[in-house]
């Protein structure tokens, strides 16, 4: 499974690395902002792509945007953020994002689950 991840704190993407990083079916590219990102998404899109909402420059759901046309039924695209806003899962929801994972003390096991298949076993929508 190939996972881009587009995460400015290079901490926080570390963290999220070496958490995931166990499972030998994921292939991870990391950029640090989404006109990174962007670059290497219209070339090639993963099968799962991870934004932080809230980048320098474009923001997450800007990215998402730019790349909606182009995603297949087998493209996953999950949504991360440290704000638990029901207006903004209301606007992602609307747009078209399925997946959100607040970055909380359960990140590394929501994202798992989103990355499984097993996303109503989570604070998630689906």
């Amino acid at each position: 499974m190939t996972i881009y991840l587009v995460e400015d704190d290079a901490i926080y993407a570390e963290f999220i690395l070496k958490s995931l990083r166990g499972n030998p079916n994921y292939a991870f590219t990391v950029f640090t902002s989404a006109e990174d990102g962007l670059k290497a998404l219209e070339k090639n899109l993963p099968d799962v792509m991870i934004f932080d909402y809230k980048l320098p420059g474009m923001s997450g759901i800007d990215l998402y945007e730019k790349i909606k046309p182009r995603l297949k039924d087998n493209n996953k695209v999950i949504m991360l953020s440290s704000l638990d806003d029901g207006n903004m899962v209301l606007n992602f929801i609307q747009r078209g994002v399925r997946d959100y994972v607040i970055k909380d003390e359960n990140v590394i096991e929501s994202l798992q689950a989103v990355l499984n298949g097993n996303e109503e076993d989570y604070y998630l929508f689906n």
